[in-house]
């Protein structure tokens, strides 16, 4: 059974009649918290919203939901559509609404990507979001197969592909890596092509991934020609040699439109509750990458409102681009028209720099791929389905067997986890991770600095954290309370009206969680018990024979070995170890350093993080001469040499592996 939530009549918060203006404009639902859960747009405000409170039984099922759970709703007026869609993107961006239908990238599919950012730019292969600074190719099916294309090129084009502290290491070196000595890199790193000849063979580079790649061929290929009639036959060879690699490279990307179009071609497959997108990149007329999501529907819209909300959230972010071209294609190929064409194709041109077409493909080549596209989207969709059974029903009996097992009144919904890390009482820190709906919200995890704990002590350490967290709980929601003015009778506002922020610890969780056993918990009950909470319930989990402890009580909760209660708690909290171990390495790393040379005069935070950037460990720091240290820009010959006493004076100790721990050499 779904979890219960509390509902309300939507009558109970209608707006007045005739209080609803008849203008175009933006509008978003809250819950009775103050937290936004649904942004929408209309052409006629009073139209639109007023069909949200007619008969319930008339909605569609997750449109019902949405409003019995709203308590408020508010609009804002706008001028034109174009404005209209700009700010439903930006509210559906700062609010996250959860009744929205959210396309999010799984992250999985690999990019190509170069560095235009640095001096010498490299090419890497990787996955998740884009970075400001670098462009971008694909996103591809498989990372071996981009790897080998990649391994291809470089005979052709030699640039860098190393990492930063590969590529310093053999600065400091004087010679080149193994990649520089067999011709798949030119070796800038120690000098043998200058910072403008790299920049130029990337430009090739980028050149020939951009869809550039059949000129380019053809022009090795004359040049290859001309090397054979001028009896030139080694540089024929190694000409004919590229123009191979080259088409090898192309050969991988199948050739769909002779006319070297640039499109995207979107398919979409639907059922009441959920829906499928399938993306093919085309560059050139080539299939340069695809890429395919399956979200929730929320509310009654056709295919062309989610093909509207499809393109408006996949290009949005275009102008973070180096090149927004490279981000929107001159043509959009779309199985149905969007409501607001002519406003969202202004848009999309306007984010490229250049007219954007989006239509829907009626005969020829464009057709029969969007029908390929389209299949996909229908087999996307049912494995998606077949997976998703599953899954539902498990984190579903995983939430009903800790409610039954604890005895608690709800459903816990929101789950909150906390650990302690430290090192023989060193840098101790404290994690938070959450849990909604017996899934991970890595946005709302927070790391805490314990700072009135002296030594080694889990217990005071989860007493302060516990009241830290708690206390944060009540000063927000006392904040948020009087932002309304107390005069409402509505909930506290958890989006800070001041900076749009949300308020996250403002949230309720119905069950916090720790690492540990009796004290620990103990400890937590004591910090919530002197803060007054009284509503959330508190547990923890002892690692060694996985016992459930519940505050004053002397025996523990024995879930079964093969419940699935006790494993979404087992990955609670393994997941907040792992976060607190995360921030507890970065801070030991960090003050290894600085307890080294804080004793060196006039060395302070930036130079001593310039050192350990330069090296790249504090290992590599203590190998070097005083003349290496003095080449670090803003040192020089006395520093250096201080730098290289208090090395000295204080020698390598050791390092230990948190999670195994196995004792490691300094890093």
């Amino acid at each position: 059974m779904p979890p219960s939530r509390t509902r309300r009549a939507p009558l109970s918060y209608r707006p007045a009649p005739g209080s609803i203006p008849e203008q175009p404009g933006v509008y978003r639902f809250s819950d009775e918290n103050g937290r936004v859960i649904y942004v929408g747009k209309a052409k006629s405000l009073r139209q639109r919203l007023n069909s949200y409170f007619a008969d319930p039984r008339g909605l569609h099922e997750r449109t019902r939901q949405m409003v019995t759970t709203a308590t408020k709703v508010e609009w804002t007026v706008v001028q034109t559509e174009v404005e209209s869609l700009q700010l439903e993107y930006s509210w559906i961006k700062e609010y996250d609404p959860r009744f929205n239908v959210k396309y999010r990238d799984d992250k999985s599919y690999p990019w190509l990507a170069v560095t235009l950012s640095e001096e010498f730019p490299r090419v890497t292969v990787g996955r998740g979001a884009k970075r400001k600074g670098n462009r971008y190719f694909g996103p591809y099916s498989h990372a071996w197969a981009i790897r080998e294309t990649v391994d291809q090129l470089l005979h052709v084009f030699p640039m860098r592909s190393c990492r930063s502290g590969v590529f310093r290491n053999h600065q400091l070196l004087g010679r080149p890596c193994l990649l520089g000595y067999i011709d798949k890199c030119s070796a800038p790193c120690v000098g043998k092509v200058s910072p403008e000849e790299h920049r130029e063979i990337v430009d090739d580079f980028c050149q020939f991934m951009g869809g550039q790649a059949t000129p380019m061929i053809r022009s090795i290929e004359r040049k290859m020609r001309a090397a054979s009639d001028e009896m030139d036959f080694e540089r024929a060879a190694r000409l004919r040699d590229d123009a191979q690699a080259m088409q090898r490279a192309l050969e991988r990307n199948a050739v769909v439109f002779t006319d070297g179009t640039d499109a995207d071609v979107i398919a979409l497959a639907e059922d009441p509750l959920e829906v499928a997108v399938q993306i093919f990149h085309v560059r050139g007329g080539r299939i340069r990458g695809e890429r395919g999501w399956v979200a929730d529907r929320f509310d009654e819209g056709g295919t062309p409102e989610l093909v509207e909300q499809f393109l408006l959230q996949l290009y949005a972010e275009a102008d973070n681009e180096p090149d927004p071209r490279d981000a929107v294609p001159r043509e959009i190929l779309v199985p149905e028209l969007p409501t607001s064409l002519d406003s969202l194709t202004e848009l999309l041109t306007e984010r490229r720099g250049s007219h954007v077409g989006i239509r829907v493909p009626q005969r020829g080549d464009k057709r029969t791929l969007m029908e390929t596209v389209a299949k996909n989207a229908d087999e996307a969709l049912i494995r998606h389905k077949t997976t998703r059974a599953s899954d539902l029903s498990t984190r579903n009996r995983a939430l009903e067997e800790i409610q039954e097992a604890l005895e608690l009144p709800n459903i816990p919904l929101r789950i909150e986890c906390f650990d302690i890390s430290n090192l023989q009482g060193t840098e101790v820190v404290a994690s938070m991770v959450v849990f909604e709906d017996g899934l991970p919200r890595k946005s709302e995890y927070r790391r805490f600095v314990i700072r009135g704990v002296e030594g080694q002590n889990d217990v005071a350490s989860m007493h302060e954290v516990i009241t830290r967290r708690f206390r944060r709980m009540i000063d927000d929601r006392k904040a948020a309370t009087a932002a309304t003015d107390g005069a409402t009778g509505e909930g506290p506002l958890l989006i800070d009206p001041e900076t749009g922020a949300p308020r996250r610890f403002a949230y309720v969780p119905q069950l916090v969680v720790v690492d540990g056993g009796p004290p620990q918990v103990a400890a937590a009950a004591q910090a919530m018990d002197e803060l007054g909470v009284d509503d959330v319930a508190l547990c923890g989990l002892a690692k060694r024979l996985e016992e459930v402890w519940l505050p004053d009580s002397g025996v523990p909760v024995i879930l079964p070995r093969t419940s699935e209660g006790l494993y979404l708690l087992q990955r609670v909290r393994d997941e907040a170890h792992r976060f607190a171990i995360t921030h507890h390495r970065g801070r030991r790393s960090k003050s290894m350093v600085e307890s080294v040379l804080d004793q060196v005069s006039g060395l302070g935070e930036v130079r001593r993080r310039t050192l350990l950037n330069h090296f790249g460990s504090l290992r590599k720091l203590r190998a070097a001469t005083v003349e290496e240290i003095a080449a670090v820009p803003g040192f020089g010959t006395k520093t250096a040499l201080a730098v290289k006493i208090a090395l000295d004076a204080k020698p390598a100790g050791e390092a230990i592996d948190m999670s195994t721990g196995e004792v490691l050499a300094e890093r």
